[in-house]
């Protein structure tokens, strides 16, 4: 059985859709609505910015989202997906292909989203970190001791955790997890300390307009990031995607029950590669591909 994935905030790169876009008319249909809706041409940033532009965490989401679906929506006709899942922000891209958001409400809640993210960001000075090679259990352990918020984000692989707080929570946890044995700490480049605490204001704000919108029964499981597991109820989706802003994101717990489920080949669909090699990571006998 075939999966569909899509990827999350950092894939992103300038240029990213452009080909698309002059090459295929049902995609410039599709970005220059997209255009319209968010009151800006991203496309201008998307296909001729800076890095410094699109990294920008208002411009990154709407953008990564886009590529993703339209590049989906672009494909074969006959593409009909056994399941979905998408990493953090991958999610919404997940649920439209899906059929249970439509493009335009997706990108609508996608550039609330990212909005109310970016103000959560500039209230309280966070940050992130990837830790390598440390068991998953011994990172819960050490943020847990720590005297700040530091939380673990991220489940992206067996050998790779990301861990979210406050900048002076972070700092302290990246020594005392190298000290217990982790092969590399990493502090991420991004705006703020996504999928902890510090996201509250930001779920709060976007759980009214995701109250708002109307979802459908998916035409195919997805597997959320909240828990990892199989889903096709609306409602219960909403309810997810609500609780997803301030939880941990569970993708290897969702690619370990994906090929539960009977998924054999992973297809990534929008900028970079970088499910691909996490799910290498989680079980190297299933096949991946990307769609970019």
């Amino acid at each position: 059985m075939k999966a569909y994935v899509f990827p999350g905030q950092g894939s992103q790169f300038v240029g990213m859709g452009k080909n698309l876009y002059h090459s295929n008319p049902k995609a410039k249909e599709l970005f220059d609505k997209a255009n319209e809706i968010l009151g800006f041409t991203i496309t201008d940033i998307m296909f001729d910015g800076t890095d410094e532009e699109l990294k920008q965490t208002n411009v990154t989401q709407p953008a990564i989202f886009l590529h993703s679906v339209i590049t989906y929506m672009c494909l074969d006709e006959d593409t009909q997906p056994g399941m979905v899942a998408g990493h953090s922000l991958g999610e919404f891209s997940a649920l439209v292909a899906a059929g249970a958001l439509s493009f335009e409400d997706g990108l609508r809640l996608v550039h609330k989203r990212a909005l109310a993210m970016q103000k959560a960001c500039e209230v309280n000075p966070s940050s992130m970190a990837a830790i390598l090679n440390l068991e998953a259990d011994k990172i819960d352990e050490i943020c847990a001791g720590i005297d700040e918020i530091v939380v673990a984000a991220n489940y992206n692989s067996p050998n790779q955790v990301v861990i979210s707080g406050s900048d002076q929570g972070v700092e302290i946890a990246m020594k005392n997890m190298l000290a217990a044995g982790a092969k590399r700490a990493i502090k991420l480049p991004v705006g703020g300390a996504f999928h902890s605490p510090f996201m509250e204001p930001a779920r709060e704000e976007l759980s009214v307009a995701i109250n708002e919108t109307h979802f459908k029964t998916p035409i195919c499981p997805i597997f959320q990031n909240v828990n990892g597991k199989l889903n096709k109820n609306p409602e219960i989706i909403r309810e997810n995607l609500i609780k997803q802003l301030t939880h941990p994101v569970k993708w290897t717990l969702s690619i370990q029950n994906m090929i539960a489920y009977g998924a054999k080949e992973f297809v990534e669909v929008g900028p970079g590669s970088v499910l691909q090699g996490l799910i290498k990571k989680i079980n190297r006998n299933v096949t991946t591909e990307g769609v970019n």
